[in-house]
């Protein structure tokens, strides 16, 4: 692991020597792993080594070698593979960090000897070698000091991805930008739901409690603000909804939680998702909405998730309510066993050996 790690040092400078305006030479390339593996790439018949297709085949090891968990294996080709950031085609010297920074991460974070500190040098030089991917690898990041219990660093990381730009904004950026923000979110909704278990513990009347209700509110603020422009943008924002909703809830604004769920759950620019009607009834039987409303959020949950165990609470409310659509769905369910019944029967006749003749 360690030559990955000198490798990786030695493109890093040779990358920031190259913004400040020196030019890299593109020495012979020597691949020692190579000739006892492979001594030459065949071509249409004839023998010829290649740059291309020699880093194609590395690639190709290290995945081979990732899937068998054989992580030093993996890193001894890293070494190698590192050479693709000094590609003479431009596309591929473009595409080498973010594969770089893919492959590297998850040999980093399974090798037995890694440590935080190795992954946190391998992500900040990777920071600075694909700049393009700047917050795609410090959200990366944080999630793995966020695996570790780095709290803190996570936080920090996050904040100086917050504070990054590149270039003109794209959109894909913007999402990026958001989902930083959003998870910067999380945290500070982590530090607000201690407080809250805290103040839970206290007297009203006391002092402390005060203190730490004004404190709370601030931090729900910070959160209201990080998270609130992602949920604004199609996707699946599962963790963010639940707790901005929750912390909506607490502070009584019921009528934001309830736009929240309901722009999540039906909103057709975002993709179906059960847990939205999850999210949505569960509001709605918390705020002890009409049976009318419940079934109705249900009825969708039954179109996309139909074995769901909330069904047995959307049978009962149906079998209460005495509804057309009750016996429709039982009609269903009828007419399909049938089906089903018939065809077991005709499989029985066709492929009986015991006796061909069978009737059932």
């Amino acid at each position: 692991m360690s030559k990955f790690h000198d490798e990786l040092t030695r493109l890093a400078v040779a990358e920031r020597d190259k913004r400040k305006g020196s030019v890299l030479s593109n020495p012979g390339m020597h691949f020692p792993w190579l000739q006892e593996r492979i001594e030459t790439v065949v071509t249409g018949g004839k023998k010829k080594r290649d740059f291309t297709q020699t880093t194609s085949v590395c690639l190709s090891f290290i995945q081979e070698a990732l899937l068998k968990h054989r992580w030093q294996q993996a890193a001894d080709y890293m070494h190698s593979y590192l050479q693709t950031l000094e590609d003479s085609d431009t596309f591929k010297r473009q595409a080498a960090p973010e594969i770089i920074w893919k492959l590297g991460s998850e040999i980093l974070f399974y090798h037995p000897k890694s440590n935080v500190e190795t992954f946190n040098n391998f992500a900040d030089r990777m920071k600075n070698i694909g700049v393009l991917n700047y917050l795609k690898i410090s959200l990366q990041h944080a999630l793995y000091l966020l695996h570790h219990g780095m709290l803190e660093d996570a936080n920090r990381n996050l904040t100086d991805a917050e504070a990054w730009r590149y270039g003109e904004k794209s959109s894909s950026q913007e999402v990026l930008i958001n989902l930083v923000q959003a998870y910067k979110g999380l945290l500070q909704y982590y530090t607000w739901s201690k407080k809250k278990k805290e103040l839970s513990e206290l007297d009203e009347d006391d002092y402390a409690y005060t203190a730490k209700s004004q404190n709370m509110l601030s931090q729900s603020c910070k959160t209201s603000a990080s998270i609130s422009a992602l949920l604004k943008t199609p996707g699946v924002w599962d963790p963010f909804v639940k707790s901005y909703v929750e912390m909506l809830e607490f502070y009584g604004d019921q009528d934001g939680a309830r736009e929240i769920l309901t722009n999540y759950a039906y909103d057709e620019k975002f993709p179906s998702n059960p847990n939205a009607h999850i999210y949505l009834y569960e509001f709605l039987k918390r705020e002890k909405a009409p049976r009318a409303k419940l079934i109705s959020v249900l009825k969708i949950l039954h179109g996309i998730v139909p074995s769901h165990p909330l069904m047995l609470e959307f049978h009962m409310m149906l079998r209460k309510s005495g509804c057309r659509y009750f016996r429709y769905i039982l009609k269903q369910d009828h007419e399909t066993l049938k089906k089903k019944i018939k065809r077991m029967k005709k499989s029985v006749k066709k492929y009986s050996i015991v006796n061909p003749g069978v009737r059932t």
